[in-house]
């Protein structure tokens, strides 16, 4: 045994030495000519760039949930929301709901608010997703104490994935179904917000902005007709004791009859834009008091998703209500950035005039996969987003 040591430690030494020596070891080849640096093939670093995601996974200034569809995208944000890596790091619950109820999704945005924190996730009619199964997986919800220990908070007609406590919320409509929401939510809370936004039940690309802001303020999202308020709008209304009342978008979603009518119920105020882009803008810049993302200055998380996507507003609201928090900015096409957002975001640009260290920044999340948004709309919103120098006036 004592002789066979040092010959083990002899046999690796010279093991040792000629794999140093073949792979040029000093910065030689064993033939003594100068070892020569690998270069790749032209192109090659873009192609390994491009292998890990960037630019299209992420930017300086912004980062891609690129979901084919807003049922991975549901998965990528909550799972992005909660790493799930520890006991403190995973929800008490999910919000479960199915992904063709844009409205309901829209709803189940506030349960993402204090006190719940329950991230959305989206079923296919009563079935569970593999990307949504993957998500419940990997989050491991621990049960909220006050949405009576589920684990997974169902929305509606949904699925009911296997070995987890669940509370169902019920309803025969879109707004029975926020009425629903809604009443869970101050039950957790203790007492009804004093905020309520009522938005469009029939123009999606219109509500979509509300769903960003119910995940932050825990103000519940209900539903009116062009026409009409929907019975179970005005009860959850009602309970909420002459709030104050937000309707989002422009008469011709909402009529002005109906925000009149509303106005018996508290204080009414109409928020909105001439279109879609226009409207998401109005609504990031709102404010009234504690109500409003008053988002008119640098320093600033932005949340983008496509009006062709409108169930992405829920699947994204948890990135709204955590992280670097912000309102929901929208496109209409793929390949191009609307003016009106190329606009807003040079008017709440960081700037510096001595040390960008001491600046503010600001930072995009882009939603959906390039169907929604293009690479090259990404790149533009990332330099938008740049801090830049601002030389001092004379």
């Amino acid at each position: 045994m004592s002789t066979d040591v040092p010959v083990r430690a002899l046999l690796l030494i010279l093991v040792l030495l000629a794999f140093a020596a073949g792979c040029g070891g000093g910065g030689t080849k064993s033939s003594g000519k100068q070892r020569q640096p690998v270069v790749g093939k032209r192109g090659s670093d873009k192609k390994a760039a491009q292998d890990l995601g960037f630019p299209g996974f992420a930017s300086k200034n912004t980062t891609r949930v690129g979901g084919a569809d807003p049922i991975a995208d549901a998965a990528g944000v909550a799972e992005a929301t909660y790493t799930a890596r520890s006991v403190d790091t995973r929800p008490a619950a999910v919000t479960l709901v199915d992904g063709k109820d844009w409205r309901s999704a829209i709803s189940a945005a506030q349960l993402m608010s204090l006190p719940l924190r329950a991230p959305l996730l989206l079923s296919d009619g009563d079935k569970l997703p593999d990307a949504t199964q993957s998500a419940l997986d990997a989050l491991g919800p621990t049960g909220a104490e006050k949405a009576g220990k589920a684990q997974v908070i169902r929305v509606g007609k949904t699925a009911t994935p296997k070995r987890l406590r669940s509370t169902d919320l019920e309803g025969a409509d879109p707004s029975e179904l926020a009425q629903a929401i809604d009443r869970l939510h101050t039950a957790a809370a203790g007492a009804p917000s004093r905020a309520v936004v009522v938005a469009p039940s029939s123009a999606p690309e219109f509500a979509m902005p509300a769903a960003a802001w119910a995940a932050k303020a825990g103000d519940p999202v209900l539903w009116a007709d062009r026409d009409r308020i929907p019975p179970a709008t005005k009860a959850a209304i009602i309970a909420h004791r002459r709030p104050r009342i937000y309707v989002l978008g422009p008469a011709s979603v909402i009529s002005d009859k109906v925000v009149k009518s509303l106005g018996g119920l508290g204080t009414t105020r109409r928020v909105s834009g001439a279109d879609p882009v226009a409207n998401a803008i109005a609504f990031a810049r709102f404010t009234d008091g504690r109500f409003g993302w008053h988002a008119v200055d640098p320093g600033h998380g932005l949340v983008f998703a496509s009006t062709k996507r409108p169930v992405d507003a829920a699947a994204a609201a948890p990135l709204s209500a955590s992280g670097t928090y912000g309102p929901l900015v929208l496109v209409t096409d793929a390949n191009a950035l609307p003016r009106a957002v190329q606009d807003y975001l040079l008017d709440i640009q960081p700037g510096y005039s001595d040390d960008p260290v001491r600046g503010v920044y600001n930072h995009g999340w882009i939603i959906g996969d390039e169907s929604a948004l293009s690479v090259d709309v990404q790149s533009r919103i990332d330099a938008l987003l740049e801090i830049q120098p601002v030389q001092p006036s004379s």
